[in-house]
């Protein structure tokens, strides 16, 4: 059995619409969610679904898993999280991303279960100290609270581990950079560059992109390692059934594309002609809009993960092809 937190989110619904594909038994963990957010679920129904609140009580050690056999678990994988870059809210993050994942931690160290969790490539900022994941990461400065949290959380992992503190009998944290594929139709504004493109053809007959707000780059020649989710369940899972080195890895491509090399593959997936409007940049966003990205893949390639990332052209079209078979498209 594996047991999934997040499981209704994009990540998480596509990791465990794979293992049910492949005949596994699942307990499945996320808030109540809306329409778009439950139609992950669909297809799964034959699997435990719990709710999240009742699993991470504050200030209570997980009592939503009592019942649960943890002898039958054979990873949690831990995908669930606030990912708004926007939010202000650091209580609710602090429980959200910090605590739960503290209490989670702890659990599967007490009960020797597998522990793999969500990181993020917002841990690193603005970029100034690279893209490594053997970056500590007190050495990172990430620009919004999301980021933060996530790279809190990283920093006490690698203290317990320091300390010698009990920890789980495998574990790794993957640093997601800009996944993108189906399953994101309940994402609103935190939704991938595709399926923006997708709402803005929808809406306005064109895609909008941000205007540069730094000198370094024209419009539309930010660079970001976009990743298409595919790949990254596969390395997850890679990394589990190996019991590859514990640590802390990159999960991207390893190249940085512009947002306009992907919106170019867009449209010749939907076999168009390019309609590109440049729009300034909310207030909001640009002081922590990261401009370049690019993850260092070495330590996942050292490990063994030797499999060939999807480039635009081929993710773009396999995500509009998933879209399309699930019948879920942004409005």
């Amino acid at each position: 059995m594996h047991l999934i937190t997040g499981a209704a989110g994009f990540i998480g619904a596509h990791l465990a619409h794979e293992l049910h594909a492949e005949g596994a038994s699942l307990t499945l963990v996320d808030f109540p969610a809306d329409e778009l957010k439950a139609s992950n679920l669909n297809g799964l129904e034959s699997h435990a679904l719990l709710n999240a609140a009742d699993v991470f009580e504050k200030d209570a050690p997980l009592p939503a898993l009592s019942g649960v056999d943890a002898g039958a678990i054979q990873a949690v994988w831990h995908l669930g999280a606030n990912s708004d870059t926007t939010t202000r809210d650091w209580d609710h993050l602090l429980h959200v991303n910090i605590g739960a994942s503290q209490q989670l931690w702890r659990w599967c160290a007490e009960h020797g279960v597998p522990f793999y969790y969500a990181s993020s490539a917002a841990t690193y900022g603005d970029g100034a100290q690279g893209f490594s994941d053997y970056t500590p990461p007190e050495q990172l400065t990430p620009l919004n609270l999301y980021g933060k949290s996530k790279n809190d959380f990283d920093a006490w992992v690698l203290e317990q581990v320091a300390s010698g503190a009990p920890t789980p009998p495998h574990w790794a944290g993957f640093k997601f950079f800009n996944v993108y594929g189906a399953r994101e139709a309940h994402k609103g504004r935190m939704a991938s560059i595709i399926w923006k493109a997708e709402r803005d053809m929808a809406t306005l007959g064109r895609v909008q992109l941000f205007k540069s707000n730094h000198p370094d780059f024209a419009d539309g020649e930010q660079r970001r390692d976009f990743v298409w989710v595919g790949d990254v369940v596969a390395q997850m899972r890679w990394v589990a059934a190996k019991r590859s080195p514990t640590g802390i890895y990159n999960a991207g491509t390893g190249s940085a594309f512009t947002f306009l090399e992907v919106i170019q593959a867009y449209f010749q997936a939907r076999a168009e002609a390019p309609n590109i409007e440049f729009v300034p940049m909310p207030e909001k966003l640009a002081g922590q809009y990261q401009n370049f990205t690019r993850a260092e893949m070495g330590k996942a390639r050292d490990a063994g993960f030797l499999r060939s990332a999807t480039g635009p052209k081929d993710g773009v079209r396999f995500t509009l092809e998933g879209m399309a078979r699930l019948s879920v498209r942004p409005a």
